[in-house]
């Protein structure tokens, strides 16, 4: 094994939407590697999922803003300025600043700044969670140390970020990990060197998602006293169509019972609420929050039917293939979706799970009642979707690959 720790560069750690991240830092972990964390923000949730605690490694909070801890991000900048790569870091951040004259842009060249100054010594490499924020500053802080560097790509830094800036940070990274298809076509034709880009699927610790050990629920909806139980895990955010689901709810009939719970925090979260109130669904949605993954994974038990009917944002953000969807699953839970994005790569319509054109409503409703009504074909599509995960979504085999590539330079 090569000598040296790697910097793993996170927007923000720990995070409970997160879990795939937090995953791959313990695999990387249980491998042997030395790891340095390096968080460009503070923690904002308040708990943290059993994965977090396993994780030994060492963070390095960077300076969020710069007039909060100026002393810092001077004396950072008074040791980056006499590294041997900074004069080329600073001419690529001024080529960037031309084009992105914004306050952002100038936090990520101060906190790359520190993060050169305050890596441990013996770093070999830097690796940056997000190709857009972290991105940059992994970009900066490497070539200031004259590091090898390399990116994992996943949904909003993809499709929000300029191809310009996309298409210079592929070509000066040694290679750029991404979990989906779609994610890695689009931004291999943004790429001028071949093999830019890899294909590496999230997979889940099968360990912390066993086989459950109860029967699928025999529930149609006939029952008022037993409702069929709805399941949306996700963020409150525009490209989660929660919206949509709440339309579709108020359209099933009448003598459909049924309950939702929604679990997740999210700046939509009042919104949602108020549209559930003026569609007169309060009684029967239940909004839990942010919760630790213990509570997750008991909703999935607990539940019928996942639904999570994503849809392109209008400023181009949508998921690449939410790992929500990949837990649910695990626990035979059949999915109704969208097929956009990677969602498709794991959800056949008809087999694990159904699809649904996002922000169709009546569509929706229907898939909803479907798949409400007829338990066995439910239970069907969840064994077919828990043999799917199983053999190929175990993140103890996907981590192979990315060894491989840490280890390869």
């Amino acid at each position: 094994m090569k000598q040296g720790r790697i910097a793993v560069i996170l927007k923000g750690y720990p995070r409970l939407s997160e879990t795939f991240i937090a995953q791959e830092i313990l695999n990387l972990q249980k491998a042997g590697l030395p790891l340095e964390l390096v968080s460009l923000r503070h923690p904002t949730d308040t708990k943290r999922h059993p994965v977090h605690h396993e994780i030994t490694a060492p963070v390095n909070y960077l300076p969020e803003y710069i007039k909060d801890e100026r002393a810092r991000v001077f004396s950072g900048w008074k040791i980056a300025r006499k590294l041997p790569g900074y004069k080329k870091a600073r001419n690529v951040w001024l080529r960037d600043l031309t084009r992105d004259r914004t306050p952002n842009r100038m936090r990520r060249f101060f906190q790359a700044c520190v993060a050169a100054a305050e890596l441990p010594q013996d770093t070999r490499w830097l690796y940056g969670h997000f190709i857009h924020t972290p991105g940059s500053v992994t970009r900066y802080a490497a070539i200031m140390r004259g590091l090898p560097f390399s990116f994992s790509a996943h949904a909003k830094d993809i499709w929000t970020s300029p191809d310009w800036e996309l298409s210079e940070k592929l070509n000066d990274a040694r290679w750029t990990v991404t979990c989906t298809k779609g994610g890695a076509d689009h931004l291999a034709s943004l790429a001028e060197k071949g093999n830019a880009v890899r294909l590496v699927y999230h997979g889940l610790d099968l360990e912390r998602f066993p086989v459950p050990d109860s029967e699928p629920s025999n529930r149609d909806g006939s029952d008022p006293y037993n409702p069929i139980r709805l399941l949306s895990v996700g963020r409150a955010v525009e490209k989660k169509g929660l919206d949509t689901l709440l339309r579709a709810l108020a359209l099933l009939p009448e003598d459909l019972h049924w309950r939702w719970i929604h679990i997740a925090g999210g700046p939509l979260l009042s919104d949602l609420k108020a549209l559930g109130q003026e569609l007169g669904l309060s009684d029967r949605l239940e909004f839990l929050g942010s919760q630790a993954q213990s509570r997750v994974l008991q909703a999935y038990r607990e539940s019928d039917l996942f639904v999570l009917p994503c849809r392109i944002a209008a400023d181009g953000d949508r998921d690449g293939l939410p790992n929500v969807i990949v837990e649910a699953q695990s626990q035979r839970l059949p999915v109704v979706s969208s097929p956009i994005s990677g969602i498709p790569e794991l959800i056949a319509h008809g087999k694990n799970g159904l699809l649904v054109e996002p922000d169709n409503p009546p569509a929706l409703a229907l898939a909803l009642e479907q798949a409400a009504r007829d338990p066995s074909a439910r239970q069907a599509m969840g064994q077919a979707g828990m043999d799917r995960v199983r053999s190929d979504f175990d993140a103890a085999n996907e981590i192979d690959l990315l060894l491989e590539l840490l280890q390869a330079d």
